[in-house]
């Protein structure tokens, strides 16, 4: 089914007919620290308990540090099957969907923007916004979910993606670039020609939009569009329109775009401490000494703007990060020809680091072999991936107790645990560390391990789980969707 795509505010009003997809809370809360102590009920995993998936949250009056009290979204991805339910897909489904998209983009168009999306021009006033502070150790307001539009003055390639900003005054924001990925390479690109960068950020986008900006660079590589995926995965061509104040576009139903410049200058993320915000894995972010700086120089809005968030440890985060990396794992398998029915990053490695895999039920036995190679050459490839856990395809990738089933009654860790030592891996784990485990042989690398608990296949008939229909009649995990989440 083709879904076109769809605003916020359209993605909003389909919730808000399903009981209990979407809360609206209706009195005064302040930006800080009253958002986030009013979500934390629902932020779920890695978030401490007591936490747990729940629905969206719009905060219709948020209070910023000046100004009109304005509102605030959280948790629209804050179940999976929800967020995929936002295309008309389930979780299985979705980064087959992505792939899809990748492989045959649709391009963005310029649209006269006025005639449909009415925006109205502010002063570049960041104080202004309900932008949440979500810990009193935070540096400050973060835009969690700012969309940052730039293209990059050498190859002329655009990029869309996400990055951790933090207000620094009126018209100042300190941007954390991961190294070498696109958006550091433009910005570098206009350093060496003696100019800043111009860049549109956006807060409140439609779902297809979102999903494809969080897309690792193993999936949507350097010289291809994020809009044009996401084009692809919304059915329909995103529209842009120029900025007011920068020479940039601007995605045109955006709730808010601040237009601005990304500067040669550096700030400290946090000039009066240590602490940045929380990480995805729940873990104390540490302050960057000197981020550079984007100047902030117009900002415009929808009537009745609604600014979008995460909370930095929360189960919302990992969903968005982890679809993208499913699709990129997903494309590697079937290049190999690997007999895949789904894969999912579970959001308890923030999406990132704990990747859950669904094979077809093993026809020889050398399937058992096929299935441990494809898993430690996922391990091999993927950095950020630190375990791999197999299983067939009667469990459901979807469910823990399931998984922890299968952990429980088809493993035997002497035989069924594959160790991989000094591995590259990821930095904010913090048992990456020499300091942790004196086997390494630097920070940032790991042991990798694979738990293949699928069945072997000469014992397959040892393992027939019980079934309550007739195969023909049970639907499978993939084929699941929330009663009433099949949205227009």
């Amino acid at each position: 089914m083709t879904h076109r795509i769809a605003d916020l505010r359209t993605t909003l009003a389909g919730l808000d007919s399903l009981p209990g997809e979407l809360v609206r809370v209706r009195e005064e809360v302040p930006a800080r620290f009253g958002v986030s102590a009013r979500y934390a009920q629902w932020a779920g995993a890695p978030a401490p308990p007591p936490t747990g998936p729940g629905p969206a949250v719009l905060f219709e009056r948020v209070t910023p540090e000046s100004g009109a009290a304005s509102a605030v979204l959280m948790g629209l991805y804050g179940t999976r099957r929800r967020a995929a339910a936002l295309l008309g897909l389930t979780p299985a489904a979705l980064p087959f969907r992505l792939l899809d998209a990748v492989a045959s983009p649709v391009p963005a168009v310029h649209v006269n923007g006025e005639a449909r999306w009415a925006r109205t021009s502010y002063a570049p006033d960041l104080a202004s916004l309900p932008v949440p502070v979500l810990t009193d150790e935070d540096a400050g307001p973060y835009l969690t979910l700012g969309a940052v539009l730039a293209t990059d003055p050498e190859t002329g390639v655009r990029n869309l993606s996400v990055h951790r900003m933090c207000v620094q005054g009126p018209d100042l924001l300190t941007i954390w670039m991961l190294p070498g990925r696109h958006l550091e390479r433009a910005y570098l690109a206009s350093l060496r020609l003696g100019k800043p960068l111009p860049v549109a950020i956006h807060l409140g986008l439609a779902p297809a939009i979102l999903l494809s900006s969080c897309c690792p660079t193993s999936l949507v590589p350097e010289e291809l569009d994020e809009l044009a995926v996401a084009g692809a995965l919304g059915g329909a061509p995103v529209e842009l329109m120029p900025c007011r104040t920068v020479d940039a576009d601007c995605i045109a139903h955006a709730e808010y775009v601040l237009e601005g410049e990304l500067l040669a200058d550096t700030l400290p993320e946090n000039p009066s401490g240590t602490a940045a915000m929380p990480e995805f894995l729940g873990y104390r972010g540490s302050a960057h000494p000197a981020l550079p700086v984007i100047r902030v120089t117009g900002i415009t809005a929808r009537q009745g703007a609604i600014l979008q968030s995460v909370s930095g440890p929360g189960h919302e985060q990992s969903i968005l990060l982890g679809f993208g990396m499913e699709a990129a794992v997903l494309d590697r398998l079937l290049r190999r020809g690997a007999p895949v029915v789904a894969v999912h990053c579970h959001t308890a490695g923030g999406g990132q680091l704990m990747l859950v895999v669904q094979w077809r039920h093993k026809r020889s036995a050398e399937d058992d072999a096929r299935v441990r190679e494809a898993c430690q050459a996922i391990l091999a490839e993927f950095r950020m991936i630190k375990l791999v856990v197999a299983v067939d395809e009667d469990v459901d990738l979807e469910s823990d107790q399931d998984l922890w089933w299968a952990m429980t009654t088809r493993l035997q860790a002497d035989r069924d645990v594959v160790v991989l030592p000094d591995q590259e891996g990821f930095r904010l784990d913090p048992t990456q560390a020499t300091s942790y485990s004196p086997t390494l042989s630097d920070d940032g690398r790991t042991a990798k391990a694979v738990f293949d608990c699928t069945v072997p296949y000469a014992h397959r008939e040892r393992f027939r789980r019980v079934a309550f229909t007739p195969a023909e009649e049970q639907p499978s995990p993939a084929q699941r969707l929330p009663a009433g989440l099949r949205l227009p």
